[in-house]
């Protein structure tokens, strides 16, 4: 079943998971055991990482398909740089015949190292995958990506709007948003979007704070602003307490923003877990 319908039959606000594949075959047991643990929110969905280049392909696959073995409807992300149409439609196929009914469309990074040639590329945005994955698979759940906080590439926020409702228009029927940590963002997000006539779902990407080098590397790599004043009382838990404050401290923020966001009205709420069950399941519970 589809994302779309299955927020349209929720009976109230949902979680939904972020799960990226382990990379070594060691890891599995633990990876496994947390996805146990996170069952206990009963998430809407839950959705598997691509990697840089479609990286991590045969693993998001194989992934994907024991996730739905455990009874979870199961999104696969799908990158498309570096794909050619032929490879995109196979792994499409693959997907449905494991009984994954729902893809996220993203452009993706190059791996490191690696430059794109965009003007020669078959897919040159997402937008260009959207289309492919709705002419291939016209009943197959399609997802797609918005930045709160505008993508790192646009030259506007103007701009950037109006590529998500681009995107919203090939054919996507649900949109997850890229993390923020400013609610305001999302809060003028879904405005513009619901503006322009489009009702799809825009279901807000909530990431726990782990560290201030995790938040460091993450602001380099996606784009997404932090409010100086929680960037502050980050730094400062830091110099009270090391890692296990800031961690405490980006629990008690990551619960704040869920319940603002709920209270503004969105429809659910999709944590990026990092794959650890324990952070998540705390944040769950005393946002209640």
């Amino acid at each position: 079943m589809s994302i779309a319908r299955r927020i349209a039959s929720a009976a109230s606000p949902f979680y939904s998971l972020e799960f990226f594949p382990p990379k070594e075959e060691k890891d599995h047991p633990a990876f496994f055991a947390a996805v146990e643990q996170l069952r206990a929110l009963r998430p809407l969905f839950v959705s598997v990482t691509y990697g840089a280049g479609g990286s991590t392909q045969n693993a998001t696959l194989a992934l994907a398909e024991k996730l739905r073995e455990m009874s979870l409807e199961t999104m696969a992300h799908l990158t498309c740089v570096g794909a050619d149409r032929a490879k995109i439609a196979a792994f499409l196929r693959e997907l449905r015949a494991a009984g994954v009914e729902n893809v996220l469309a993203l452009r993706g990074d190059p791996p490191h190292g690696q430059v794109v040639d965009w003007d020669k590329a078959p897919f040159r945005h997402a937008v260009d995958l959207a289309r492919f994955v709705r002419e291939q698979e016209p009943l197959m759940g399609l997802a797609v990506a918005g930045y709160p906080a505008a993508h790192p590439e646009s030259a506007t926020f103007s701009a950037d709007r109006e590529h998500i409702c681009e995107k919203i228009r090939a054919g996507a029927d649900c949109v997850i948003t890229q993390l923020f940590f400013d609610v305001r963002e999302y809060e003028d997000f879904v405005r513009h979007v619901r503006a322009q006539g489009i009702t799809v779902p825009i279901i807000p990407g909530v990431l726990p704070i782990q560290s201030l080098e995790s938040v460091r590397r993450i602001l380099s790599l996606c784009g997404a602003n932090i409010p100086g004043k929680f960037y502050l009382e980050l730094e400062a838990a830091h110099e009270r307490g090391g890692a296990d404050a800031v961690k405490e401290a980006g629990i008690a923020f990551a619960v704040r923003q869920i319940r603002r966001l709920l209270d503004f009205g969105a429809p659910g709420i999709h944590l990026y877990t990092l794959n650890k069950a324990s952070t998540c399941l705390r944040i769950v519970e005393e946002a209640r």
